[in-house]
């Protein structure tokens, strides 16, 4: 079994690709990029050429949808590698997660496997 074969088992929530433009925001700067993929827990996203982030700090991601409205949350910095960047999410308005997870259930096609990973949303990570 491949290592990343092993890290998909291990994963919780199913991560979905999905289009869409992304800002990233700290205190100080502002990134532009493109979503790779999303889940009820996070994001991944390309890495910006002009990437200063450092991982655990803390940002703010809005994801724009194609022809869609905007998701944003609060991100924290898990995974920065050369060509992606990976967040947890950690706050999330009301609206954008009832957006976020009509998207998630849209792709599931399952309302019980939606309901398994809404119940694992209040259990740590």
């Amino acid at each position: 079994m491949s290592p990343d074969a092993s890290h998909d088992e291990r994963r919780r929530y199913r991560r979905f690709p999905m289009i869409a433009g992304v800002r990233l925001y700290s205190g100080t700067a502002m990134w532009t990029t493109e979503l790779i993929d999303v889940s009820l827990r996070g994001a991944l996203v390309a890495r910006p050429a002009d990437w200063s982030g450092h991982l655990d700090a803390l940002f703010r991601l809005d994801m724009k949808l194609e022809n869609g409205p905007i998701i944003g949350m609060g991100v924290k910095l898990v995974r920065d590698g050369a060509q992606e960047l990976g967040f947890s999410c950690q706050k999330i308005d009301l609206d954008s997660f009832a957006r976020l997870k009509r998207m998630v259930e849209l792709n599931l096609g399952n309302s019980e496997l939606l309901n398994r990973e809404l119940a694992m949303l209040g259990q740590p990570a």
